[in-house]
């Protein structure tokens, strides 16, 4: 099944959500939008999520926010939100805004994905599946 708007995507393959972000400047203009749909998947209990960021070559950091309190809403329910391909731009400033490890991060889709497939390679927020910050 396929959601789509113009500068989002939603795909649900088996029990993943992913989102793709179809933008190459995320800001907060777009933020509004991508947290609705988080929380809309996060609020039917989809436990693994992926946003797809590579074709964002810059996200600031209301978007960044989003992405850590959704993660962080995710874990609640010992979900996990993982993070497909950001620009180097991008990492400079999760690196900056101390979210960089926060994040599993993945080169390709297809990582992403298996990486559910593997116990124990969880986010900053879960310990043995349950959460360690809320």
């Amino acid at each position: 099944m396929r959601a789509i708007t113009e500068d989002f995507e939603t795909l649900f393959v088996n029990d993943l959500v992913i989102e793709i972000v179809n933008l190459s400047r995320a800001t907060y203009k777009e933020a509004g939008q991508l947290k609705k749909s988080l929380d809309e998947q996060i609020q039917n209990k989809h436990k693994k999520i992926i946003v797809d960021l590579s074709q964002c070559e810059f996200i600031d950091s209301t978007f960044l926010g989003v992405l850590v309190l959704s993660l962080k809403s995710s874990a609640k329910i010992g979900g996990d939100i993982r993070l497909v391909k950001p620009d180097e731009v991008v990492k400079t400033l999760m690196e900056k805004a101390g979210t960089l490890n926060v994040f599993n991060l993945y080169d390709s889709m297809e990582e992403a994905i298996k990486s559910f497939e593997v116990k124990g390679d969880q986010n900053y927020y879960l310990g043995n599946g349950a959460a360690i910050l809320v």
